[in-house]
């Protein structure tokens, strides 16, 4: 079995959680996913199975999307509802403050990654260091915002629909958010609707995809890997060029230069590859071995 299979990650399933279940359900070891979602947060999931988990590290860099509840007047220790509580404010602030806010957190960012998270430093997750009282020094790392919208307020949360690039704590821009207002804030709900090019239209649920198998049917829920690759032009080898293709052979191609989805005469899918000066170069192969 080999392909993608966009996951709807309910609340409080961890993303290992939702491969370990596929795992059993499939019953297929190779499974792996792409942009791990908070235990708290819902949505898409892009899940490689079998010869498509060569393909996770191009879907990692892709962009993200998300809505995510901005709740103003507390501060937490996770930046986020589900952590203690160390600080709380009075809220005077209107939706045109926060429209106004939300400006200054568009562009090119340095964001520092909260303790509560699974980077590393010295050999130990920051969580890990967290959980023990423990605050570390960390680096801010940068990433990209292209643009927050301030949805309908509901209750006293404000909704956000946040386009960012890989690597964006959405929790921290809650905190941060919270904080250039000056009463604090956290978030408290978080839903990723894209990543790259898969949207929470295609994501379907646990129970759809055990339904699936028990009637047989689960090549219909199955995306083929080259759908990864369809901003790339596709281009088709002869039997000769194949045989150098899967011996991990550079081979003379009639191709222009750039990034290309290889196809066999077939129309199967065999690999990413480049050309440079008429040859032909394995960036990732997708065939068995």
């Amino acid at each position: 079995m080999n392909g993608i299979i966009v996951i709807d990650k309910p609340a409080g399933w961890t993303s290992h959680d939702v491969v370990a279940k596929l795992r059993g359900i499939l019953k297929e070891k190779r499974i792996g996913h792409s942009g791990t979602l908070d235990p708290m947060a819902t949505g898409v999931l892009p899940v490689f199975i079998g010869r498509a988990t060569r393909a996770v590290m191009f879907c990692e860099a892709d962009d993200k999307e998300y809505i995510a509840g901005l709740r103003l007047g507390i501060v937490t220790d996770t930046q986020d509802t589900t952590g203690t509580i160390l600080s709380e404010a009075d809220v005077r602030v209107s939706r045109l403050d926060v429209e106004q806010a939300v400006l200054k957190f568009t562009g090119v960012q340095e964001q520092l990654p909260p303790m509560y998270s699974a980077v590393k430093i010295g050999g130990q997750k920051l969580y890990q260091l967290a959980r023990r009282g423990i605050e570390a020094e960390r680096k801010p790392r940068q990433i990209t915002i292209e643009s927050i919208e301030v949805l309908p307020q509901t209750g006293d949360e404000f909704p956000l629909r946040i386009h960012c690039s890989k690597g964006t704590y959405i929790r921290t821009l809650c905190h941060d958010i919270g904080r250039h207002l000056g009463c604090g804030g956290a978030m408290s709900s978080l839903r990723r609707v894209r990543a790259g090019a898969f949207s929470e239209a295609e994501a379907v649920l646990i129970a759809e995809v055990e339904k699936a198998v028990s009637e047989g049917r689960i090549g219909a829920l199955l995306k083929p890997v080259d759908s990864l690759f369809t901003s790339y032009p596709p281009v088709y080898i002869d039997a000769r060029q194949k045989a150098k293709c899967l011996n991990g052979a550079e081979f003379a191609v009639d191709f222009s230069d750039g990034l290309c989805r290889v196809y066999d005469s077939n129309h199967d899918f065999l690999m990413l590859g480049q050309v440079n000066g008429g040859i032909m170069h394995t960036v990732k192969s997708f065939f068995d071995v």
